[in-house]
């Protein structure tokens, strides 16, 4: 068998870092078994759906790595839900209602008031042929619910509990009890297909194996089992993963842009950084920054998946972004760096590259050794010495450590009071990469300028 996944958004907001972690859990999942991964638009929202955020989640996507030739829209396939819907109509699946949205709230209140249950009391399936025709005479249009399997194939249409169970792969034995539950609308009053029925539809057409998806679709699974049954289906595995909360632990919402997949890279975060949290937040593995799809799909495992809510920091972010940067090879950063007007090469990488957060920062330290700088002068009397005993060129890194000593036995400045002054001079800044290996690159004349207060 054939793995097949799916990652189902609509595109009526950008992804955020919680989306992106289901999206990773199924490519991951499909990388590892050798199958396929669909990306399908559940666009049928016409109101809220655009094309914008389409191309923005495709985008984000492909920033990600997470390619795919497999892709569906939901509003391409309108016609097939009319087909299956008549199917369930014909099958007494499906049955037409026509209370009003103040109608039902109306009737949920008086259930909540007796001590009820506020679930959907089957009221149209009671209506005669003639009752049917005169709610048409009226112009009410009818939507349409789909009959639960909850009372043992009885006539009878109050509901019996009825379990519907399944082995999660990630939460273990499920069971959701449909008695408890209303019959779900499938098709609205104006025609239009909720995400239950089009989902299902669109699993079953697919040929998908695996629904890997939030917690809060559990309920839901239960529905969609039985509608999968109802048309004879066979329902695929079920794994559910847990939701992310941020720092605070509050749920993450596409209509927060603080964690949009697409500021998170205008913000100069890597791929795989983001890549590597998604896929381990909330894992027993360790939250280690992958260079590679491909290795964090080697080690993926439902099992390691816990229950818990998982919490997203950006600072946690923040640290597997700069251990990426770190050791990342200078081949794999030669093109981005010169898009950044960078032509250091290898040794200004090999420099800098250990104190970078973001890949733009490299252009601060370019600007340090390759343009001007207004020196901070601390010591102008050491700078002077300093100054005198800066030997001539050429340069390597083994050129600071012998300058500063010869300055140290001259000054009798050490430690602090020696190196201090120097860097505050030589870069304008109070930290940064080790100067042994920032000198070669400033060279004698910026050095010079620079140690004598000079901007250069």
């Amino acid at each position: 068998m054939t793995v097949r996944v799916r990652f189902a958004p609509s595109p009526t907001g950008q992804l955020h870092i919680g989306n992106i972690r289901t999206a990773v859990l199924n490519y991951l999942f499909a990388l590892k078994s050798g199958g396929r991964f669909l990306l399908r638009m559940d666009d049928t929202d016409q109101e809220r759906s655009t094309e914008e955020f389409a191309a923005g989640i495709k985008a984000d996507l492909d920033w990600l790595g997470l390619t795919t030739d497999w892709h569906a829209r939901q509003s391409d396939r309108i016609s097939r839900y009319h087909e299956v819907a008549e199917v369930l109509r014909a099958s007494g699946h499906l049955y037409a209602c026509y209370e009003s949205a103040d109608e039902l709230d109306r009737r949920r209140k008086r259930q909540l008031g007796r001590g009820q249950p506020p679930i959907y009391d089957r009221a149209a399936l009671r209506l005669t042929a003639e009752q049917h025709a005169a709610q048409v005479a009226e112009d009410r249009h009818a939507y349409w619910r789909l009959r639960l399997p909850n009372t043992e194939g009885s006539d009878r249409l109050e509901p019996l509990p009825t379990l519907v169970s399944w082995n999660d792969l990630i939460r273990g034995d499920q069971a959701v009890d449909l008695g408890s539950l209303s019959d779900p609308v499938l098709i609205r009053a104006d025609g239009t297909f909720l995400y239950t029925f089009t989902s299902v539809v669109d699993d079953i057409d697919f040929e998908i194996t695996h629904i890997v998806r939030g917690g809060d679709h559990v309920t839901n699974t239960g529905v969609q089992i039985a509608l999968f049954e109802a048309l004879g289906a066979v329902p695929p595995a079920f794994a559910h993963h847990s939701l992310l909360v941020d720092g605070e632990g509050h749920a993450l919402s596409k209509r927060d842009g603080a964690q949009s997949i697409a500021s998170l890279r205008e913000a100069g975060y890597e791929a795989m950084a983001v890549v590597s949290q998604a896929a381990l937040i909330g894992t027993s593995d360790a939250i280690e920054p992958h260079d590679h799809l491909a290795t964090l799909a080697d080690g993926f495992a439902f099992s390691k998946i816990s229950l818990a809510a998982a919490r997203f920091e950006m600072s946690e972010l923040a640290t597997l972004n700069a251990r990426l940067l770190h050791r990342m090879p200078y081949e794999q950063a030669a093109e981005r760096l010169a898009a950044l007007g960078i032509a250091g090469g290898a040794p200004f990488w090999s420099a800098v590259a250990g104190n970078l957060e973001r890949m733009a920062d490299a252009r601060v330290w370019w600007d340090v050794v390759a343009g001007d700088v207004e020196p901070v002068v601390e010591d102008a009397a050491l700078l002077a010495q300093a100054a005198e005993l800066l030997p001539p060129e050429p340069w390597d890194s083994e050129t600071w450590p012998q300058w500063t000593r010869a300055v140290r036995e001259k000054t009798g400045a050490k430690g602090r009071q020696l190196f201090h002054p120097l860097r505050l001079a030589l870069t304008g800044r109070d930290a940064g990469p080790e100067l042994k290996m920032l000198l070669p690159l400033i060279g004698r004349k910026r050095a010079a300028l620079r140690l004598s207060g000079e901007t250069g």
